[in-house]
């Protein structure tokens, strides 16, 4: 009887072995499973921090181009600014330069070539105002309009029309549709 207990053992003993065997196959089969399902999601992980990487380097980019934009686009609003205030004032500059050799002549000569020589210089910087496309307006006789003229007094004439302008104390100036100044106008009721 020790023997068939001897050959029990021995059986049940390989039988314990095949069964430690084969769970320890089964764990490294479970564990190399586990191991690759790690490692797709490592380079899962990888390749998304790649991606935001790239996208945030896009951005970041982006803003700074945006930024680059907006700065040269203000230095070029503000020279053209400049440019224009630049040329405005050299068509002014030869008027005021007349101005000065009127006012040095009336201390020397007679009252008439002083007023002749001031109304050149109308002439001219009238002359200025229309190269520069501004249009001069309030006269005598035109219509009065609320909107481009300021009534600083009203006329009581009968002879007179009604809202019509008697007398232009500040001429009214404009570039296309926008008023530079109001004409100061006295309007007869």
């Amino acid at each position: 009887m020790m023997k068939d207990e001897k050959k029990t053992t021995a059986a049940e003993g390989a039988a314990a072995e095949e069964a430690t065997e084969a769970k320890q196959n089964s764990a490294e089969t479970g564990n190399t499973a586990q191991e690759d399902a790690a490692d797709s999601a490592a380079k899962e992980l990888e390749e998304a921090k790649a991606q935001l990487a790239a996208e945030k380097d896009k951005y970041l980019r982006m803003a700074a181009e945006y930024d680059n934009f907006r700065r040269r686009a203000a230095k070029e609003r503000e020279a053209a600014y400049t440019d224009a205030y630049a040329d405005a004032l050299m068509q002014i500059i030869p008027v005021i330069d007349n101005l000065e050799r009127a006012a040095s002549f009336g201390n020397e000569g007679d009252v008439k070539q002083l007023a002749d020589g001031v109304n050149m210089i109308l002439s001219q910087f009238g002359g200025v105002l229309e190269k520069m496309g501004i249009e001069a307006f309030g006269v005598k006789g035109d219509a009065f309009d609320p909107n481009i003229h300021n009534a600083i007094m009203h006329d009581e004439d009968p002879e007179q029309e009604e809202n019509v302008i008697t007398e232009v104390f500040q001429r009214g100036y404009r570039k296309g549709d926008k008023i530079i100044r109001c004409a100061m106008v006295k309007v007869a009721n």
